[in-house]
């Protein structure tokens, strides 16, 4: 439930949305198990477990994607194919030629498919309507990108754009590395990447270490060097600790111990819990994203 990764993205500011109409166009792909002949299928799911596609509260609603997918390991497709080609060149006097083999090979993924192991992943997303956010629990940008595609397939309308800030997360975090402070609200944490940009793509990584003091001037001999930031910890408001990447992702997402301790005191049964967690975590994103986006500088908008 507490989400661990964040793909942020923008909607309109409110997003005119209804709930009732956003459900209805989700209901236009729930999920289905595979067939026998599908290597992969996605739908939407129940975020709580009871049959509604949108737990909503507080005008914040959550989604949920559920991928099945059949694994066929290229060496199980590999072995059955040598073993046929073996006997089809002792039958017709000859090894079989490329073509020959691409069509066996294609011919046994298709018989073997059915038989198949699936596994399935859940990915969950916040929406909030009124002030524009999409945030999406994905530790990967093509998890993410899969989750908005299958979004558009089944909504009318989608007027979704990428988040863009006057300062990159790049140069923000070298900024505050090269200071030694970070901004307002924000405290540096014990984890740090810089990378080269040159052709050798050297890279130096700190893992629990203290970023300030002596670490402090060799960090900025790295900046010095060339190196820039690529992955910064940092800690919101002694709240949130998570890990900031270059491409404005939010990484190792925690809610400190705090937090949950004030959830748990909120709630008696697991169906209170589950919505004592999700008020609490949203109520917080809804501070902290405003927060991360002035950090670099405040966001771009069309009219700017």
């Amino acid at each position: 439930m507490w989400f661990k990764n964040i793909q942020l993205f923008r909607l309109p500011t409110p997003w005119s949305m209804d709930l009732a109409r956003f459900v209805e166009q989700l209901e236009r792909n729930p999920l289905a198990r595979c067939s026998g002949s599908e290597q992969k299928r996605s739908g939407w799911v129940s975020p709580r477990k009871d049959g509604s596609l949108v737990f909503s509260l507080g005008q914040q609603w959550l989604i949920a994607l559920r991928t099945e997918e059949r694994i066929l390991p290229s060496s199980v497709i590999n072995d059955e194919v040598k073993e046929r080609a073996e006997k089809l060149t002792d039958s017709q006097g000859y090894a079989p030629g490329r073509k020959q083999l691409r069509e066996l090979k294609e011919r046994v993924a298709e018989e073997l498919l059915p038989r198949a192991f699936t596994r399935s992943k859940t990915t969950f997303a916040w929406i909030d309507p009124q002030h524009g956010w999409l945030a999406i629990d994905a530790g990967a940008v093509g998890r993410a990108e899969d989750f908005i595609e299958q979004l558009r397939m089944v909504l009318d309308e989608f007027p979704l754009k990428a988040l863009h800030t006057q300062l990159s997360p790049q140069a923000a975090m070298a900024d505050w590395l090269a200071g030694g402070t970070a901004p307002a609200g924000f405290t540096i944490d014990r984890d740090c990447e810089l990378n080269a940009v040159g052709e050798e793509k050297s890279a130096v990584r700190y893992v629990r270490h203290p970023l300030s003091d002596e670490m402090a001037s060799e960090i900025k001999a790295h900046l010095a060097a060339g190196k820039l930031p690529t992955k910064l910890a940092l800690t919101w408001d002694d709240r949130i600790s998570f890990v900031l990447s270059e491409k404005l992702e939010v990484k190792r997402l925690t809610f400190l111990d705090l937090l949950k301790e004030e959830a748990e005191k909120s709630a008696e049964h697991a169906d209170e819990q589950f919505e004592a967690d999700f008020a609490l975590m949203t109520g917080e994103r809804v501070r902290f994203l405003p927060s991360l986006v002035d950090a670099l500088g405040g966001e771009i908008t069309e009219a700017s």
